[in-house]
């Protein structure tokens, strides 16, 4: 059959991967006081988590060409020329779904995709750079992707370029930036293999830890800054509540790495991205929630 090639390509998209990264679009909606389009919100989730994630994973599969495990397939299938198709075909959907939401958002996602193409793309490949390649990261998928976000949802633009706003699109890269080096732990060898300088490959696997408890450590102090600043303090409460499964998981992964390297492996890395994912998304869900329902803060 014809559809069966493109059934066999279809799991490098890695689209239930693509729920690791819904904690920044949750975090932009929750951070937003003034109304906003739900449908449209609908549509950004749409574009961003089903279409335009899963494309960005699929080009990189194609240049990465993995043997070994990936983030959220122990083992990936043969890359086809059916997965080209497939990139493409979810790119051009993307930025067609993103025009029917709104011009600006298209033209943020579009900017988006064209720099996650440079991240894997072998005639560019940021991945090789492991300073560039943090920076690129931490920044389109953080606070890039948060205004984004806001953008699509028809945010009023003082309120999307307002200072406490703004340190909370800083906030999501501070957290991006301590969890991003992990996803890379169980790839050493493979990235060695390639050529690929990942900042975790230079900071070795202990740095790794460190640095990663840093930089969550730096952006939970800065969220509670701006919950301060805002007079959000119950949102303070629901974030130090969700966030304890966490605190706890991470502690106990490094006491594991610490005594045996070999627990810094895949699914240790999945288990650790599957619940920083699902409570930081429940606790600003919650947050949203309380904002719509206008309960007093």
């Amino acid at each position: 059959m014809v559809i069966a090639p493109y059934k066999k390509a279809l799991p490098l998209l890695r689209i239930p991967f693509s729920v690791y990264l819904m904690p920044v679009y949750w975090f932009a909606l929750s951070a937003l006081r003034e109304p906003f389009s739900a449908g449209r919100a609908v549509g950004v989730f749409v574009v961003l988590h089903l279409l335009a994630y899963p494309a960005s994973n699929g080009y990189n599969s194609w240049f990465d060409r993995d043997e070994g495990s990936i983030g959220g397939l122990e083992r990936p299938p043969q890359v086809t020329p059916e997965l080209w198709r497939l990139v493409v075909l979810f790119d051009v959907a993307a930025v067609l779904g993103a025009l029917l939401i709104s011009p600006a958002f298209a033209a943020l996602l579009a900017v988006y995709l064209l720099v996650s193409k440079a991240y894997s793309y072998d005639r560019i490949r940021l991945k090789k750079y492991p300073i560039i390649s943090t920076v690129v990261v931490v920044v389109f998928q953080g606070a890039f992707t948060f205004l984004m976000t806001q953008v699509g949802v028809g945010a009023a633009a003082g309120e999307i370029q307002s200072a406490d706003n703004l340190l909370l699109a800083a906030v999501s890269s501070l957290f991006l930036c301590g969890s991003y080096p992990l996803t890379q732990v169980y790839q050493h060898r493979e990235d060695r293999q390639r050529g690929d300088q990942t900042l975790s490959l230079l900071l070795g696997l202990r740095g790794t830890f460190v640095f990663a408890g840093l930089g969550l450590l730096a952006g939970a102090l800065v969220l509670g800054y701006a919950y301060l600043r805002r007079a959000e303090l119950p949102f303070l409460a629901v974030f130090a509540v969700a966030t304890l499964p966490v605190v706890v998981l991470f502690t106990c992964w490094v006491w594991q790495v610490w005594r045996d390297p070999a627990a810094a492996d895949f699914r240790h890395t999945m288990r650790m991205n599957q619940v920083s994912s699902l409570c930081l998304s429940a606790a600003f869900m919650l947050m949203l929630l309380w904002q719509q329902r206008g309960l007093p803060l």
